[in-house]
């Protein structure tokens, strides 16, 4: 839990250091080109200066990630000793935990709370889970003539360039890093401009728990430089990026522009929420479907922003929505009291603004929020919002908007249901929520998703895969399938 209170959280955020250098072949790296704010969305200050990292400092960490990889120990160590150092990864996030979570929290909106009981423990137990697993993975021998042995082994991928957003910032880097690192390949990690500090930390932690030089390097930069040199660069082999659909077009486009290097992409979600009128508990199914938008400060790609209600329920379910956005205590996300935070920036912010403006203008109606709020404090917070009347073809029912903003639409019967919510280009989860067996597996079927919650939203854990459908991406993080996209199979066939 994150013990402490506000004051003790605003005194641990004077004290502590923040790292500003790119985590380059072992050692911290300044770099040559200049530096760039990191602002905290929390009060509009300026917290540090990082960095600013471009082709130069890309060639520099892919150089040193492509030795390590042909030449350095960390591929042609035995699994088990690989797994022995991202459990010492784990420990040392567990040790830094505090200084992690308030790092997060500085750099993007999000409350202390969250940072400390969820944000690390999930980058803590994916470390240590795939350290568990590294020398879990057998190679297959499969059946074949008697005079011929066949093997098919598993074999490092080679150097991975990861590209992961701010919603969170190590959770998501740990969802790359860990089995890119368990399977044998060296990496080259960029995280978001709005959120560097988190991932120059954990460089640096790696390091100290005995990571090699060069198997983990982290650039700090924006997108279009130092994202696009590391889509375009030929010494790359695989690429995982996690943000926009937008931007996951260009790093498919870098890819054959450079060296046709695999590309594996999480991309946006518009995740329907269906919510039938035999649910075991619609109590329950409202206040998990107000949770589930308003968390993180719906920054979030599975955020349920899409409630689908029977229209026999619709007011009941819309009005408790509606009280607890009313009462959700937004505030200084230091405070542990605070329920939810700031948005990551002025810029963000200004965009689901629009969108809340564009919903009203479409004629859907404001039940709840819709307006900026605790302006004086120069931070960019915002009121929980939710909207009903909304039209399926309304932009409020299509384009992600990533804040916390709530589309209430309702339907008369489960066909139509299953069509609004397959009304989407993306397919990254969807929630479900009945009382009878059989129509939670129809459905779930039904529905054009990677991850269909029934009864909850946002459950499960790391044993269990990660990723979606259509254009919300392809390939899985978590569970032993993440290891698909950091390996190679190859088949060596011996003639007795």
């Amino acid at each position: 839990m994150a013990d402490g209170t506000h004051d003790d959280w605003l005194r641990r955020a004077e004290a502590l250091t923040l790292s500003v250098s790119h985590h380059i072949d072992g050692a911290e790296e300044p770099g040559g080109g200049g530096s760039f704010a990191v602002v905290s969305p929390r009060d509009g200050r300026t917290l540090t200066r990082v960095a600013d990292g471009g082709k130069a400092e890309v060639d520099a960490a892919v150089a040193a990630a492509r030795r390590a990889f042909d030449t350095g120990p960390w591929p042609r160590l035995a699994p088990a000793e690989r797994g022995r150092v991202l459990l010492r990864i784990a420990d040392l996030l567990q040790e830094r935990r505090a200084d992690l979570a308030l790092t997060v929290t500085l750099e993007m909106g999000k409350t202390i709370r969250d940072a400390y009981d969820i944000e690390l423990r999930a980058a803590i137990n994916t470390f240590r889970w795939y350290g568990q697993l590294a020398d879990k993975l057998t190679d297959e021998s499969p059946h074949t003539a008697p005079d011929a042995l066949a093997l098919v082994t598993r074999e490092p991928a080679g150097v991975v360039g990861a590209v992961v957003p701010w919603n969170f910032p190590l959770t998501l880097a740990s969802w790359k890093v860990a089995p890119a690192l368990a399977a044998g390949c060296t990496v080259v990690l960029k995280p978001s401009e709005n959120s560097p500090l988190s991932a120059l930390l954990l460089g640096r932690l790696a390091t100290e728990a005995g990571l090699p030089a060069g198997v983990l390097n982290v650039v700090a930069g924006d997108g279009p430089t130092a994202g696009r040199a590391i889509g375009l660069h030929p010494d790359i082999d695989v690429l995982a990026f996690t943000g926009s659909t937008a931007v996951g077009r260009h790093y498919l486009r870098y890819a054959a522009d450079s060296n046709l290097k695999r590309v594996w992409l999480e991309l946006g979600g518009k995740s329907p929420n269906i919510i039938l009128p035999d649910a075991p508990d619609l109590e329950k199914a409202a206040a998990t479907a107000a949770w589930g938008i308003f968390f993180n400060q719906g920054e979030m790609c599975t955020a349920p922003s899409r409630l689908l209600v029977h229209s026999s329920v619709a007011e009941r379910v819309t009005e408790a929505v509606v009280a607890r956005a009313r009462a959700l205590r937004v505030g200084d996300p230091l405070d542990p009291a605070t329920e939810m935070g700031a948005l990551v920036g002025e810029d963000h912010l200004g965009r689901v603004l629009d969108h809340i403006d564009g919903g009203a203008a479409e004629g859907a109606r404001l039940r709840a929020g819709g307006s900026r709020v605790l302006a004086a404090s120069g931070g960019s917070f915002l009121e929980p919002t939710v909207f009903d009347r909304v039209a399926p073809g309304a932009a409020l029912a299509r384009e992600e908007i990533f804040g916390p903003v709530l589309s209430v639409l309702t339907f008369d019967d489960v066909d139509e249901a299953v069509a609004l919510a397959n009304a989407t280009e993306y397919g990254l989860a969807a929630g479900l929520w009945t009382g009878d067996l059989s129509t939670a597996h129809t459905v779930s079927r039904a529905l054009r998703a990677g991850t269909v919650w029934v009864n909850c939203y946002e459950e499960g854990d790391l044993t269990v895969p990660f990723g979606g459908m259509k254009q919300s991406g392809n390939g899985r993080d978590k569970s032993a399938h993440a290891l698909e996209k950091y390996t190679e199979l190859k088949t060596t066939w011996i003639q007795l």
